[in-house]
């Protein structure tokens, strides 16, 4: 059975990992691992979003002795439309092949990018801070609360995590 280790412990992510990897690949052992992304508490560029995700799933791939590692990262990306909560996937495998994935963008209203780069909180704080509730992050998360839920934060990794794996699935096409 194939091992993969994603470089999170937060339920939310880990388990859009094994649906993703279930809907693709089968049946798998799935293990969630704290790793250090080597950025900071709250990425604030695409560069460092990816950055962040690579490190985790390299880190989760070398601590498990995995077939597969896979890092999930989300932060904030200024561009000239202004600022989009933006999430992204890089999966390893054994033999150092990457597959990446963008998840949505999220327009963000300017108040809360202030309050995130003014604070030095990230984004989930920020948000149970304004919301009154205790770790929104790893439950419905901003993309959940901005869209009354019509999209599941678990759906919002898993559909990325899939598009990341087709790069493993199409090998072929990638060599």
């Amino acid at each position: 059975m194939l091992k993969v280790a994603v470089g999170s412990l937060n339920p939310v992510k880990v388990n859009a990992v094994k649906s993703a990897f279930a809907a693709m690949l089968g049946e798998c052992e799935v293990v969630g691992l704290s790793v250090s992304p080597g950025i900071s508490n709250m990425p604030m560029s695409f560069a460092e979003i990816t950055l962040g995700a690579k490190n985790r799933a390299l880190a989760a791939l070398q601590a498990a002795g995995a077939d597969y590692g896979v890092g999930l990262e989300g932060g904030l990306d200024d561009t000239n439309l202004g600022t989009f909560l933006m999430g992204f996937v890089a999966i390893v495998d054994k033999a150092g092949k990457w597959g990446y994935s963008r998840g949505e963008g999220l327009y963000m209203p300017e108040s809360i990018v202030r309050a995130v780069k003014e604070s030095g909180k990230d984004l989930g704080e920020v948000m149970d801070d304004l919301r009154g509730v205790k770790n929104s992050k790893q439950n419905e998360g901003c993309i959940g609360y901005f869209t009354d839920n019509l999209i599941d934060r678990e759906e919002s990794f898993k559909n990325p995590t899939i598009c990341a794996l087709s790069r493993f699935k199409k090998s072929e096409l990638f060599e």
